[in-house]
């Protein structure tokens, strides 16, 4: 139990102070219940005595508002405190783990993580914020609160004292018991909800695919399971909590019985007189409700430290180490030099050495999974080499801060991930301070201005999350004005053009070459009217350049290039034949 509520104390970080003062007012607000108490044992000693006036029933009734008073105070600052310390210790650690994200390698995410991630982010911290102060104080003050009623019983028969204090150990040990019991349940259930969360994002993820093999309903078995899991492990925590549960209850009762039992007893013999009975009779009904409700919240507490550990699982995420370089990059000329990287145990690029001069354009071909994505990627530091070293103006790319080399590069991806927001905030991403001018010149420039006009509510127009409720075409024209705005020296094109419809793609082209002029520019593109001006072409197989120069140099050269370029040629001229065409 102390483990816990170190845990809790070392977890909450700038919140310490905050739950030392509701843990102090939930103390106080036990003194002031006890008031209660005393304005009783007063009335009932005026009864027994048979002096009962006018002044003694003022006396009991301001000693009551007293209590009143006292425990309305108390628990208001309790409460207050408790929950201001839950939502910004939760707050803190969501920024946190937002931050730490930032400093991850790319290969970090997969379908595990992403679910580890989300589970930590909603439901784990959802259960710091909403139970963990409650609960810590709860537990805390309840105990706090029979402890008071406890040493008052002392002070009154030290006989009957040790009768409440033997109950009250007996109790802590059952509870003991049922919080070393429930680790093994609550250890599996952070298990089965981070797979199930797992199971749901990429049902969502891939719900277009399993719609279309029919795949929904029962034949969703990974969902099913993981549902299935969750409610039998949150059944079994349950029944697991039951009979300790009612142990306790047992014990209480049996304590509540035998101090009855030891004040009548003493009572006859003189030994207590019939005020002191009366009142510790009434008080054993009462005492130990503090005391059980601790009990009751110890299982749960128990969840919600398992919680606090899984959040172990951002510590130990690896991080790409920054350098010390602040100062803006001036010369944007890079090198590859003896470049390898693998994914796991997967060689992806092999001893690359290349040159990419400022303000050219050098376009990246090759086959699929030669390498051509990673090449790119490993410049915006979405991963680090294994081996060798990446330059720009001449100082290696790992001597920067991050966030001073990625304010030097502006990245157009082939899936275009928008966010759920009004359009011009998803333009203005990479330049926050933009005014709206800015953002609908460049809008007009990625030739996406006439489309976000005819919409609703023109640049004001919510779009869903992903992009969801615009054609591939028009997120892709987003992202290249998103890109426009931002005006890095370094642009890097990861297939910009795939998802242009044919109308738009000769305005487009015109708006590339506006993005890119006198900049240093890395595309990576399969499409011959988009290579063709290129300074420099590298061409990827396995990993490998394995030709590099102009393009009608390569055509010349008979080799991988003029081979991919035939190849498209002949894609894109195909056509269905007459047997099979249809007459509209």
């Amino acid at each position: 139990m102390i483990n816990v509520f170190r845990k809790i104390w070392l977890f909450s970080g700038k919140e310490k102070g905050n739950l030392k003062k509701s843990i102090f007012a939930a103390f106080i607000h036990a003194v002031f219940n006890a008031f209660q108490f005393v304005a009783i044992y007063y009335m009932l000693e005026c009864l027994f005595i048979s002096k009962i006036s006018t002044k003694n029933i003022i006396i009991a009734f301001v000693i009551l508002m007293i209590s009143l008073l006292g425990k309305i105070v108390t628990q208001n600052i309790s409460q207050m405190k408790q929950t201001h310390a839950g939502y910004f210790m939760a707050a803190d650690k969501r920024i946190e783990l937002g931050e730490k994200i930032k400093k991850v390698p790319m290969g970090f995410f997969n379908s595990f993580s992403l679910g580890k991630l989300t589970t930590l982010a909603t439901t784990n911290l959802t259960q710091i914020e909403s139970w963990i102060p409650v609960l810590l104080v709860n537990v805390l003050g309840g105990f706090l609160n029979t402890c008071v009623f406890v040493l008052a019983i002392f002070l009154i028969n030290i006989y009957i004292g040790l009768t409440a204090l033997v109950g009250m150990t007996v109790f802590l040990m059952v509870t003991s018991l049922m919080e070393k019991r429930s680790r093994k349940n609550a250890t599996d259930m952070a298990n089965i909800q981070t797979c199930l969360t797992k199971n749901v994002l990429s049902t969502l993820q891939g719900m277009q695919v399993i719609k279309s093999y029919n795949l929904g309903g029962e034949n969703n078995k990974n969902l099913d399971d993981a549902i299935d899991n969750s409610y039998k492990t949150t059944l079994a925590l349950e029944k697991m909590v039951i009979p300790y549960t009612v142990v306790q209850r047992i014990v209480i009762g049996l304590t509540i019985v035998a101090m009855l039992f030891v004040s009548i007893r003493f009572n006859i013999s003189d030994n207590l007189i019939i005020t002191d009975a009366v009142m510790i009779m009434i008080a054993s009904f009462t005492i130990f409700e503090g005391l059980i409700g601790a009990g009751s919240n110890m299982a749960i507490l128990r969840i919600a430290e398992n919680a606090i550990d899984s959040y172990e699982y951002v510590n130990q995420m690896p991080i790409l180490k920054e350098g010390s370089i602040t100062e803006p990059i001036k010369n944007h000329n890079i090198a590859f030099k003896n470049v390898s990287f693998s994914y796991d145990d997967r060689p992806i690029l092999k001893n690359v050495s290349a040159e990419i001069k400022e303000n050219t354009m050098t376009a990246i071909v090759g086959p699929s999974g030669s390498g051509k994505t990673t090449f790119c990627s490993l410049i915006a530091r979405f991963w680090d080499v294994n081996s060798g070293e990446i330059l720009i103006g001449g100082k290696n790319i790992k001597d920067y801060k991050i966030e001073n080399l990625m304010n030097s590069i502006s990245m157009v991806f082939q899936d275009v991930y928008l966010f759920e927001d009004t359009i011009e905030n998803n333009i203005k991403f990479g330049k926050q301070n933009a005014s709206h001018e800015e953002v609908v010149e460049a809008a007009k420039k990625a030739r996406c201005h006439e489309f976000i006009e005819a919409l609703p509510e023109g640049y004001d127009t919510i779009i869903g999350e992903g992009g969801a409720s615009l054609s591939g075409g028009e997120k892709q024209r987003i992202s290249i004005a998103r890109a426009m705005l931002k005006d890095a020296d370094i642009i890097i094109f990861d297939e910009a053009t795939a998802n242009i419809d044919p109308e738009n793609e000769d305005k487009l082209k015109e708006a590339i070459e506006s993005l890119t002029k006198n900049k240093t520019v890395i595309m990576i593109a399969h499409r011959l009217k988009t290579i063709r001006n290129a300074d420099q072409i590298l061409v990827l197989k396995d990993g490998e350049i394995v030709e590099r120069g102009g393009h009608e140099e390569l055509i010349k050269n008979n080799g991988l290039y003029s081979d991919l370029i035939n190849a498209k040629a002949k894609a894109e001229s195909w056509k269905l034949s007459n047997k099979y065409r249809i007459e509209l």
